[in-house]
């Protein structure tokens, strides 16, 4: 097949999935409405106010935020969505502020946390999941088979905890932190932008690690898998019979193909992350989407639920998008 063609090939693939992706989205979204509509009581929020409010005023202040549970779901859903597409209004707060502005903030919070995060866990799990299968049964590859079942094991927001209480403990002889442990920055920090990008690093590190030490252990034990499997292939014999050096063939070919299945997986595997990051969130006090969105359940706060669902809905379907473009740039049979 010649080159544009191929090119039109994959173009038409990506689109069919761009497609497929969009409609999980309005799926997602919706169900993640109707879900919090049926959880969540806001009316009882209004009523335990003191003085107590009389019924009507609590119907005008429910109504008034597109959340009175006398409404339809169905009409209150399509109030809602008019708003987001026409004027990009994610609606109002219990507290009757803005819900645009505080996801705003909290968004890149989480995206910085959430992005490094996996992208770290899934680079070190791949390279340790194939360095362990080429080593297969020596001491590199049974050390690294212990760490992982250890950290699969132990919970996300126990990771989280023991890296903190280790910060906490490594205080220098003047009682200063060496590892910032709380918040995503320090507070009136002087100077230029090397020394903020500085403080941001070191913020990040711990929360980073604590999700990126679980993705580590994922990854690895199924890239150690898939690699075993190539590792015997009649392909990688081939290439090797035609001149190639072991490791040129293993990076060439057999990396190549046993990585294909890490792209789907790492899709799959997104949601699990957002998860783990609401935990690290209130661990380390950062205030990004996980800690808003426990904070809104605890509120009975239905706009705000729904906004952090669909940031994670986007993320999760964005991450399966970027999963088909590997498998496209990858996978051969893609193409044509």
């Amino acid at each position: 097949m010649c080159e544009p063609h191929r090119r039109y090939a994959v173009t038409r693939y990506l689109a069919k999935r761009l497609g497929y992706y969009a409609v999980l989205l309005v799926a997602a979204v919706f169900l993640a409405y109707a879900l919090s509509c049926a959880a969540l009581g806001p009316r009882a929020y209004f009523e335990a106010k003191q003085p107590r409010p009389s019924a009507a005023a609590v119907d005008r202040q429910l109504t008034a935020l597109n959340i009175n549970d006398r409404t339809p779901v169905v009409e209150r859903f399509a109030t809602w969505a008019d708003g987001l597409l026409l004027r990009a209004d994610l609606g109002r707060t219990i507290h009757n502020t803005p819900v645009n502005e505080e996801f705003g903030r909290r968004i890149w919070v989480s995206l910085r946390l959430l992005l490094i995060g996996s992208l770290l866990g899934m680079l070190l799990g791949v390279a340790g999941g194939a360095w362990s299968a080429v080593r297969q049964y020596r001491l590199s590859d049974r050390a690294l088979t212990l760490l992982s079942f250890v950290l699969l094991s132990t919970p996300v927001f126990l990771v989280a905890l023991l890296l903190k209480n280790g910060a906490i403990a490594a205080k220098d002889a003047a009682g200063h932190e060496v590892v910032p442990f709380t918040g995503y920055e320090t507070p009136n920090l002087a100077g230029g932008l090397g020394a903020h990008l500085a403080d941001w690093g070191l913020h990040l590190l711990l929360p980073t690690l604590s999700l990126a030490l679980g993705g580590l252990a994922v990854y690895s034990r199924y890239q150690r898998s898939t690699m075993l499997d190539v590792l015997g292939s009649d392909y990688l014999r081939t290439a090797e019979a035609k001149g190639l050096t072991r490791n040129r063939a293993l990076l060439k070919h057999g990396l190549r193909t046993a990585v294909i299945p890490m792209s789907t997986m790492f899709a799959y595997s997104f949601l699990g992350i957002f998860t783990g990051a609401a935990f690290t969130e209130t661990i380390f006090g950062w205030h990004g989407m996980g800690e808003w969105f426990i904070q809104a359940v605890n509120e009975q706060d239905i706009n705000a639920v729904v906004a952090v669902n669909l940031f994670a809905a986007v993320v999760v379907l964005a991450a399966g998008f970027l999963a088909d473009v590997l498998h496209a740039a990858l996978d051969p049979r893609v193409r044509y």
